[in-house]
């Protein structure tokens, strides 16, 4: 369906890290940051536009960012700051939005504590997604859904209305005629790093 194109990518990065202690972006997995893991897969999938939404100790990921950020595709990379980050996930799918909202037909946020999900899922979704008449897409593990999450601009208005810690989990429970749903083999999309024990276990 090419009202849906082209999309960007909305990394949702800005959280405090409340269970984990530290700022998860700047936790090491082999040998890079868990955010970067996240910026380059979606820099190497067929995502037009990529949105990083900072907030907590974003000068420090800046910072730490800038040591390699001369080797990621700085022409498709956006940084935003998300001042508002306090008041939970929505505002950084406000923030994110907000920039891409008119320029194209659909969104995919991705979460900066996913560093497993590869550019293969990414446009593997794309591809279903474009080729489908649904307005949502998300993959699933065994049974379970995960992340990352496409909408279509069907829904920006009310994404841009959440409130609260939710993201658009809450739109999707409502709207579950509107999902297409992607079967994966990995575990990738279910698996987030909360904690140190999941840092050990990844």
């Amino acid at each position: 369906m090419s009202w849906k194109k082209p999309t960007a990518g909305i990394i949702l990065a800005a959280g405090i890290s409340k269970r984990f202690g530290t700022p998860k972006q700047l936790v090491k997995i082999k040998g890079c940051y868990m955010i970067e893991h996240v910026i380059r897969a979606s820099l190497s999938s067929r995502l037009r536009k990529v949105i990083l939404v900072l907030g907590h100790r974003q000068k420090s990921i800046l910072k730490a960012l800038a040591e390699n950020i001369k080797s990621f595709e700085t022409n498709r990379l956006e940084i935003l700051i998300n001042s508002q980050y306090r008041q939970g996930m929505s505002s950084s799918v406000r923030a994110g939005l907000s920039s891409a909202k008119n320029a194209f037909g659909s969104v995919m946020f991705l979460l900066g504590d996913q560093p497993m999900v590869d550019s293969k899922l990414i446009d593997l979704m794309l591809k279903r997604f474009y080729k489908s008449d649904k307005n949502i897409c998300a993959p699933v593990y065994k049974g379970k859904r995960g992340n990352p999450t496409i909408f279509s601009r069907e829904y920006f208005n009310l994404l841009q209305s959440i409130e609260g810690d939710s993201g658009g989990k809450d739109i999707i429970i409502a709207n579950p005629d509107d999902i297409l749903k992607i079967e994966t083999d990995s575990p990738a999309c279910v698996y987030d790093i909360d904690t140190m024990d999941d840092l050990m276990a990844s």
